[in-house]
């Protein structure tokens, strides 16, 4: 993309990178898809127990986590969630880096279709709408730890 500037000036700006993330709601959860990554660094998910996220993408996450929360089927899911304690920080635990493979872990309540235990490479990943804010919380905290 050339933008021309008053003045005769031309200069090249670069395009927008595209987020690696994908969002699909329901007005319960949200999955997210990562659709552009190879398969070492595809999350892992250990279905109803955790999500692993590569340490580098942690930032990137969290402002798919800020954009989730900004939605109006966020805070629908939020008002009408029986549980009140549902998108409090413990709901997760504080995330683990594991230096073998680069991953973040924080245990909590993410699912895929995978039956099996265990953490395993997942293209998408669904989390219950009211449960983002406490993913939100511990992801900021190990960012700033």
């Amino acid at each position: 993309m050339t933008l021309e500037l008053t003045g005769g000036f031309d200069f090249a700006a670069p395009a927008p990178k595209n987020s690696r993330w994908t969002r699909q709601y329901t007005a319960a959860e949200v999955t997210f898809g990562c659709p552009a990554r190879p398969s070492e660094r595809t999350p892992r998910v250990w279905s109803g127990r955790g999500l692993g996220l590569p340490e580098t993408e942690l930032a990137e996450f969290a402002a798919q986590l800020r954009r989730v929360m900004q939605k109006d089927v966020y805070w629908t899911a939020r008002a009408t969630c029986p549980d009140r304690h549902a998108g409090d920080a413990a709901v997760w635990s504080p995330g683990h880096y594991d230096d073998e493979d680069g991953f973040v872990y924080f245990a909590g309540p993410c699912t895929h279709r995978d039956p099996w235990p265990g953490y395993r490479p997942a293209r998408a990943f669904t989390i219950a709408l009211p449960r983002v804010r406490g993913l939100r919380i511990r992801v900021a905290a190990y960012l700033a730890g």
